[in-house]
């Protein structure tokens, strides 16, 4: 029931017309890819698998059906409850592969009749995977492959299922751990989080403690560790440092000593958050434990950081003649939040910024620079012939026929384009070959042309279903790997912020032809 009203009543007219049976294929491919970029991620299949999976009427929704449409014939509504997805076919890529405009991410084939009804359930899982993936690894383009990126948008997603499906989308597109605990839980995902502002504040001083101390780390002594810390504090003669975020930092030392991340900015972050960090990592490291960083939400995060890192340098400076466990401190993470954006990652690169680990929310699981891809549906084949729609928009009009679709390699690996060819043609000539010239055609212009010759070829789309799912179903960690892999190959051109370098998706010479005859032959004379 998932699906539009438009879907059923397409269904019904076929199946009034007797058509519902006849073999048809659908192509789903976008148009341009978001963000102004030159790249998209395909995320969703194994969603989409798992629904082929699980496709039936039941006969309580069925009953609603005949209540929004009474007057249609009774044995159509005997013909649902009949219906699954074991005729039906799919060839895709695999999740986390790299993509481009017109390819088909997904070829169904099948009766038209349930092929028709798959459409906007199939349209609706690929539309929002694919495009937080693609977000995902445009921020993962920013920071490098060294930062960490930590999701955290679960608060701001549009609904639960929305912020679910941003986590795991998010971690194929590069995302190194989720703040969302079920996200962990069904995905294997990394969890990551430490606390917020609201502890920091539900903290009003050392009274507030339950207890002064802390078992060293091999559990052998219980020491003060309060006056471990105050001795710290006066020794940096930071004696005016919020006496209720250094408590509250003393409870989660004595929660999770060997996971001490503190939130520094509920005050004053360098006069009051970083000393009072500092105070409670160096108790902890006499104590035997060290501690992990810092976490900055607010201000100017790139001078914040700078500044930040210069006070732990110092410290381990101050102290590692008389505590050599106080090496790394200076190397301590910093992790930095509040409304970071794709836009912000490259402002701060500017900036010189000294922060390890990002952690973003609302802009990656929103994508609020575009909030939809526009993937879309379109009969290409029909009983066996091409079909093609035409538009006065160049854009909007597709490729017809079953295709198959090659990615060609340069010798250093990157690739250089895709190819789209008929079924057809495939059987009839073979696919490319490499160390063999191509011919490469522009969908839609007749004088861009060019050749090239690969030095690897991949046939891309592979069966994924076929009346059930073909192979073994990949997990998220694959997916996520295949991604990063894809990724790394493509050429910075592609992948640039500024002006990226459109990637090559042509037609073969004889797909080309034939589908500016059949434009021909279409269109109104």
């Amino acid at each position: 029931m998932l699906t539009d009203m438009y879907q059923i009543t397409m269904c019904y007219g076929y199946w009034m017309a007797k058509r519902h049976q006849t073999p048809a294929v659908f192509d789903m491919f976008f148009r341009k890819s978001p963000f102004n970029g030159e790249f998209t991620v395909f995320g969703g299949l194994s969603q989409v698998l798992a629904f082929l999976h699980t496709y039936r009427i039941s006969d309580t929704q069925l009953t609603y059906l005949k209540t929004l449409m009474p007057a249609a014939d009774p044995e159509f509504f005997e013909w649902l409850a009949q219906i699954d997805c074991s005729k039906v076919k799919v060839y895709g890529f695999k999740e986390g592969s790299i993509v481009f405009p017109r390819e088909p991410l997904l070829r169904v084939e099948g009766p038209i009749g349930i092929c028709q009804l798959l459409e906007t359930t199939l349209l609706c899982i690929v539309n929002y995977a694919s495009l937080v993936a693609t977000n995902a690894a445009r921020m993962r383009v920013a920071v490098g492959p060294e930062k960490t990126l930590l999701e955290m948008g679960l608060r701001r997603a549009q609904g639960p299922d929305g912020g679910l499906s941003a986590s795991r989308y998010a971690h194929i597109g590069g995302f190194d751990a989720t703040s969302n605990v079920l996200a962990g839980q069904l995905f294997g995902i990394k969890v990551s989080g430490t606390h917020a502002h609201a502890f920091v504040q539900s903290f009003s001083g050392l009274d507030d403690l339950p207890t002064r101390n802390i078992k060293t780390a091999d559990g052998s002594v219980t020491v003060d560790f309060v006056s471990l810390v105050l001795k710290y504090r006066l020794e940096m003669q930071r004696e005016k440092t919020n006496i209720g975020e250094l408590s509250a930092f003393i409870a989660y030392c004595q929660a999770f000593p060997t996971a001490f991340l503190a939130l520094v900015d509920t005050y004053d972050t360098l006069e009051s958050g970083v000393p009072n960090f500092l105070a409670c990592s160096l108790a902890l490291i006499e104590v035997g434990y060290f501690p992990l960083g810092i976490r900055l939400d607010s201000g100017d995060l790139a001078m914040l950081s700078i500044q930040a890192r210069e006070m732990l340098k110092a410290t381990e400076a101050k102290y590692n003649s008389s505590m050599p466990n106080v090496v790394g401190l200076a190397a301590a993470t910093i992790v930095a939040s509040n409304d970071i954006d794709e836009e912000s990652l490259y402002q701060l690169n500017a900036a010189g910024h000294q922060i390890d680990s990002f952690g973003i929310g609302t802009h990656l699981v929103t994508c609020q620079a575009q909030p939809a891809l526009g993937c879309v549906y379109k009969l290409v084949e029909m009983n066996s012939a091409p079909r093609i729609k035409l538009s006065q928009d160049l854009v909007k009009i597709s490729v017809p026929c079953k295709k198959r679709l090659f990615r060609l390699y340069l010798p250093c690996g990157a690739p250089a384009g895709d190819i789209m060819m008929s079924e057809q043609e495939v059987a009839s000539n073979g696919p490319p070959l490499p160390g063999n010239p191509v011919v490469l055609r522009h969908p839609m212009d007749a004088a861009v042309r060019w050749t090239m010759t690969p030095s690897a070829v991949r046939d891309v789309l592979q069966c994924v279903w076929d009346g059930k799912i073909v192979g073994q179903p990949e997990s998220i960690a694959e997916a996520r790997k295949r991604c990063v892999s894809e990724m790394g190959l493509l050429k910075p051109e592609h992948l640039r912020r500024e002006n990226p370098v459109p990637y090559k998706v042509s037609l073969s010479d004889e797909l080309f032809e034939s589908m500016h005859k059949l434009w021909l032959a279409e269109a109104p004379q």
